[in-house]
């Protein structure tokens, strides 16, 4: 719960983060990152702003049915304000265990306060008929399926089967772990100690949820640890051995893949098309004391001064393999974001081979969970460029994990794996070699 001396405040910049999600269409860091108000509130605040957030968008099909089940018409479209706000209250009474009565008061109250006062007792009658019954009702909806859009299920029902679509859109509804990639000679189990973290294949560490904000957490500012989701750290594994290598690492930013190339003492030159995302990832590398060459510009067009042995392209895509860290881009994305994208990926695979030295090892890496962006892409990479071939990895090159290894040879992580250490990031990965 927030602090009392703020209640109304935090309630008003969550509200101000949701609605820049979900009327302006704007990703939640973003949002979060450009809001002075948040900065102002105390760390408790902060906190419960946070979990407030994502807990609507987690949530949102199983708030918006509870609250259409209590309206005796449906709110119009032009009221989006009003719903956005039940939606706040009912996140509070539901799923996130605020006594009721604090819950619908700051609720009818931040209402008011935005303007909405004639929807007062709307929203006081609906929340304080979900303050008795709610959290019985939610337990009983069928949460998987009704926080995961349409288009999403069918699609993830289609490529995985429907009993793994629903175990991921589970994995995908609680708050995320919070994972982080030791630099080379530190201790893992003292790490752990001091962290009260586990220790997961490979050395990452795992924090559990609610760790505290990353930049307090010790080990920060010594530069011992920087933050990589388990399954993110899994693509730079493909190409074995990298001391003293040079390797590309196109569309490079935030960096936590250059820092693992850098960290296994590559010699890296990290491109991307964004100045203040590479200036963020020069900082980062500055703090764990790791070195690259960094370059602005457009992977698509740029060219290095010779072909490259190894070339690492993270490609921009739909990121739906990662839900459960932004619950916002269930909200954002559409079926036709993965057609744009896809046009993106292959001119940028076919840049990365144009890249390629004979005898280069190219690793194609996504957060999706769509196959277009992953194994179909390779696919028709492959049609268009005979040159390149698949060379298939490894169970022990990726911590043992046969689980994680597709029939082709690919990588393919979906977020129910390792659930029993709290599951792990969707993410798709090629390894290609030019003949």
């Amino acid at each position: 719960m927030p602090s009392r001396n703020a209640p109304q405040s935090s309630r008003a910049v969550a509200l101000d983060l949701l609605e820049a999600v979900w009327q302006r269409g704007r990703p939640l860091e973003e949002a979060i990152a450009g809001h002075r108000g948040l900065d102002a509130l105390a760390p408790r605040d902060r906190a419960f702003v946070r979990a407030l957030a994502g807990t609507c968008l987690r949530r949102q099909g199983q708030i918006d049915a509870l609250i259409d089940a209590r309206l005796e018409r449906p709110l119009k479209a032009s009221k989006a304000r009003v719903r956005s706000i039940l939606r706040l209250g009912v996140a509070q009474v539901c799923f996130l265990s605020v006594p009721a009565h604090a819950a619908v008061s700051t609720t009818v109250a931040l209402a008011q306060g935005q303007g909405e006062r004639p929807f007062r007792g709307l929203i006081n009658a609906v929340l304080r008929r979900l303050a008795e019954t709610g959290a019985a009702l939610a337990a009983e909806q069928d949460a998987a399926r009704l926080n995961t859009p349409d288009w999403l299920w069918q699609s993830w029902s289609a490529a995985y089967g429907e009993a793994a679509a629903r175990r991921c859109a589970e994995v995908q509804l609680g708050d995320p772990p919070l994972d982080l990639t030791l630099r080379r000679g530190e201790d893992p189990e003292a790490w752990a100690g001091r962290l009260d973290a586990r220790v997961l294949p490979g050395r990452a560490l795992r924090l559990a949820p609610g760790a505290g904000e990353v930049g307090r957490l010790p080990g920060y500012g010594e530069g011992a640890w920087w933050v990589q989701d388990f399954a993110a750290g899994l693509p730079v594994r493909l190409f074995g051995n990298l001391a003293g290598k040079t390797v590309l690492d196109l569309c490079a930013a935030p960096g936590g893949k250059t820092a693992q190339l850098a960290a296994a003492g590559a010699e890296v030159i990290a491109l991307d098309l964004s100045e203040s995302r590479l200036e963020r990832l020069r900082g980062n590398l500055k703090r764990l004391g790791l070195v690259a060459a960094t370059v602005v510009a457009d992977a698509a067009t740029w060219r290095p001064p010779q072909p490259a042995a190894a070339i690492l392209l993270d490609a921009p895509c739909t990121a739906t393999g990662t839900l459960r860290r932004h619950p916002d881009i269930a909200r954002l994305r559409r079926p036709q974001d993965v057609a744009a994208l896809t046009e993106v990926q292959d001119e940028l695979l076919r840049a990365a081979a144009a890249m390629l030295a004979p005898g280069g090892t190219l690793v194609y890496a996504v957060c999706s969970l769509q196959p277009e962006e992953g194994p179909v892409r390779i696919d028709h990479l492959l049609e268009e460029v005979p040159e390149l071939a698949r060379q298939p990895l490894r169970a022990e090159e990726i911590h043992g994990l046969p689980e994680l290894v597709t029939p082709d040879g690919d990588l393919r992580s979906l977020p129910c794996h390792l659930a029993e250490l709290g599951g792990m990031d969707g993410f798709y990965a090629c390894r290609l070699q030019r003949r």
